[in-house]
């Protein structure tokens, strides 16, 4: 008995270890080389709409190597940010520290109001934006986009009690109150409520570095919502 279990343990490290090695294989041919992640949270941010990406980027990563994402949080400062329902998260930067990121990403949440409120941070996401490979917002995060202009005569999704205010303010952009997500321009893209966010980070992954990575990444986190 003995025996057979250190068989079927050899076997099973053995079969991980390949699939390891194809992926890499397979990796190598199509990635441009690992990519930043930047996530904005605020005060009273939506929870799920900063920590549905963090986890498809950082468990994308994970199983390929960690060669794709280096997935970090920024705020405006860096003290202890108390999200929706009274989550606390530390940010990795402040926006006085923050590099520039390949991939920024603008959760959502009650707090969206507030930084579209805020000149500091407005100017801050208007420079992340124009420096950034691609930017996505979730939920009421669009409003934070539209605020800077970036949805002037664009499509964009956002939550469905949120139209109305975005219409408001931007009267060119136009909503797309059907979709998930969708791609707004050349480098920005929107979401619609909470969940939508991590629909919309599995097509990113999958634009960057391929199907077959983001349907790994969909099946070792089992979810189905990614086809």
């Amino acid at each position: 008995m003995k025996n057979i279990l250190i068989s079927i343990l050899c076997l099973a490290s053995f079969g991980i270890l390949k699939a390891n090695k194809n992926d890499k294989v397979r990796l190598d041919s199509i990635t441009e080389g690992k990519r930043t992640v930047g996530i904005l949270i605020f005060k009273n941010a939506e929870v799920l709409d900063f920590a549905g990406p963090f986890e498809v980027f950082s468990v994308s990563n994970q199983i390929h190597n960690n060669e794709l994402f280096e997935v970090s949080v920024v705020a405006k400062t860096k003290e202890p940010i108390i999200a929706m329902n009274g989550l606390s998260v530390n940010p990795d930067y402040s926006f006085k520290d923050a590099p520039d990121f390949d991939v920024l990403i603008i959760s959502g949440g009650m707090g969206a109001s507030l930084v579209a409120q805020d000149d500091e941070a407005l100017n801050w996401v208007a420079k992340m934006v124009e420096k950034s490979e691609l930017t996505m917002s979730v939920c009421t995060g669009a409003a934070i986009l539209g605020k800077i202009g970036k949805l002037d005569d664009k499509p964009y999704c956002t939550h469905n009690t949120v139209y109305p205010f975005i219409e408001k303010m931007v009267p060119s952009a136009k909503p797309q109150k059907n979709k998930r997500f969708i791609q707004s321009d050349e480098k920005i893209f929107t979401s619609a409520g909470i969940s939508a966010g991590i629909d919309l980070s599995f097509h990113i992954v999958e634009k960057f570095y391929g199907k077959e990575v983001a349907k790994n990444t969909a099946n070792y986190m089992e979810y189905k919502g990614y086809e």
